[in-house]
């Protein structure tokens, strides 16, 4: 097997299970992403490093260079190709990975935005930086036009550009633009304390605070050594299915409203808002920030508290069953949902589409199941997928997995072990690396972290897969109507944030 040769060459890295690095040269860069595709693997993420100030990354044996990371989802876990790049000029590159991996293509240009390392990609088009001009794909034709929608749009929706070329009403294309905020996320995390940096990144996409908060105490506990206590890793999972419930319950709801059902959400959003509730009175805080913290837990429960919070897991989850044969038998519902922006698996698996995006087209991964961490290692998650592709499967695939989450939360709750909800840790030492990794309610979510002198952070690289799924959606649209690109953005429901950092 190609991807065995490259698994035995590979060191261990702390964190996430299964994790390895490989250092690679600039062949072996492009070699391995070829035979993690060939052998079915996924893209992750890549982000690169100006290592001026002696950081080693997970396979770098000296200190002083530039280097570029990619990281892969393989059958035996995770693994990061670090390709070093001795500064000779002011702008390094490397091999672009967007002939393999479409999906690299936006992080090669964001890197490129950030760093100044350029990879081979054709596309030098920015990505954040707004001050330079960018030119959308033009579709020429006779009666073809196009539609801008955004930067600014209604409500609090963060801002991102769309460009639709269409005739009449038929979506020929879509381009979309975002990063117009450029918050500066990774640049932020280079200013914290190295046991603070959970608190930026649960903020890098507040709707997966658990899950971003879980992977960065994940990579930093590995690099510290530290012991999680069994009824913490409990506990956390505990946030993380009520952050994956709340979320679809949340997009149940609006996906009604697109289809013109507004019943289902003023539904859901009864829902939503009543576990909320409880949320805040088993934990102080409606939305989980700051909840996971280095070492376990800011919150313990009490039994009363987490009897309290069953009741209404159960209590919603048996509304939102009751719902889901309203959403079945309603046909003007079912009439918009049904093959709406239709996304098939052989398109899905070629532009790398994680998550539940991923498996409403057919793509059965699932971080909890394939690459499990505790107590996912205990617990037997049932994986949701769906064949069709379109707005009818990622609905089913939303209550699929709520239905499963709620059913992971009555046993959580039920069976919580006795002991600490936290352990006392220290800072890891300079140049240690560490990396997490976690399947938050979008996918999978990365943290990539590299520790500073005296307890700071030298670099850190959050990733959310809505860098993924964002290019899936500019093809699900196509040959649909205008009309529909609400619901079936909804249907997506990616980030904004999470892909401006």
């Amino acid at each position: 097997m190609p991807m065995r040769r490259w698994w035995d060459r590979a060191q261990p890295v702390v964190g996430a299970p299964g994790a390895r690095g490989l250092g690679v040269g600039r062949e072996e860069w492009l070699q391995v992403a070829r035979d993690v595709a060939a052998s079915g693997g996924a893209f992750l993420s890549l982000w690169t490093t100006l290592n001026d100030d002696g950081a080693r990354g997970p396979a770098t044996d000296s200190p002083g260079d530039t280097a570029v990371y990619c990281a892969y989802l393989t059958d035996q876990g995770v693994l990061i190709a670090e390709l070093a790049l001795p500064r000779e000029g002011e702008e390094p590159t490397y091999p672009g990975l967007e002939e393999i991996f479409p999906a690299a293509s936006r992080l090669q240009r964001a890197a490129s935005d950030l760093s100044g390392m350029r990879s081979s990609d054709p596309d030098t088009r920015p990505w954040l930086n707004h001050e330079r001009p960018y030119e959308f794909i033009r579709v020429d034709g006779e009666g073809v036009h196009e539609i801008a929608v955004g930067p600014v749009h209604a409500g609090t929706i963060e801002p991102g550009h769309f460009r639709f070329s269409v005739v009449g009403e038929k979506v020929l294309r879509l381009e979309a633009h975002l990063g117009y905020v450029h918050k500066g996320i990774e640049r932020r995390f280079c200013g914290l304390p190295i046991l603070e940096g959970h608190r930026l990144a649960a903020r890098v996409s507040g709707d997966s605070a658990v899950a971003f908060s879980w992977a960065y105490c994940q990579a930093l506990e590995g690099m510290s050594g530290c012991a999680v206590p069994r009824r913490a890793v409990w506990l956390r999972a505990v946030c993380l299915e009520l952050e994956r419930l709340a979320n679809h319950v949340a997009d149940l709801g609006a996906l009604g409203n697109d289809a013109g059902f507004a019943f289902g959400l003023a539904q859901f959003s009864r829902l939503k808002e009543d576990l909320l509730r409880a949320i805040s009175a088993a934990f102080g805080r409606r939305y989980l920030f700051d909840i996971v913290v280095p070492g376990g837990m800011a919150v313990d429960l009490s039994q009363e508290t987490a009897d309290a919070l069953a009741d209404t897991v159960r209590a919603v989850c048996s509304e939102a069953t009751e719902l889901r044969g309203i959403y079945d038998e309603h046909e003007g519902v079912r009439d918009r949902f049904t093959a709406a922006g239709c996304l098939e698996t052989p398109l899905a698996a070629r532009l790398g589409v994680l998550g539940l995006v991923g498996r409403a087209s057919g793509l059965g991964r699932d971080l909890r199941v394939d690459v499990p961490w505790p107590p996912y290692t205990e617990l037997y998650v049932a994986k949701a997928v769906q064949q069709g592709g379109d707005v009818a499967a990622r609905v089913a695939v939303r209550f699929d997995e709520a239905r499963e989450s709620g059913r992971l939360l009555l046993q959580l709750l039920s069976a919580l072990p006795d002991g600490e909800r936290a352990a006392a840790m220290d800072s890891p030492a300079d140049g240690a690396f560490g990396v997490g990794l976690v399947e938050g309610w979008r996918g999978p979510v990365l943290v990539a972290l590299q520790a500073g002198p005296e307890g700071s952070i030298r670099r850190c690289h959050p990733h959310d897969p809505s860098w993924q799924n964002w290019p899936a959606l500019e093809y699900a649209i196509m040959g649909n109507i205008v009309p529909d690109f609400p619901l079936i953005n909804k249907s997506f429901n990616l980030a904004y944030s999470g892909v401006d950092l």
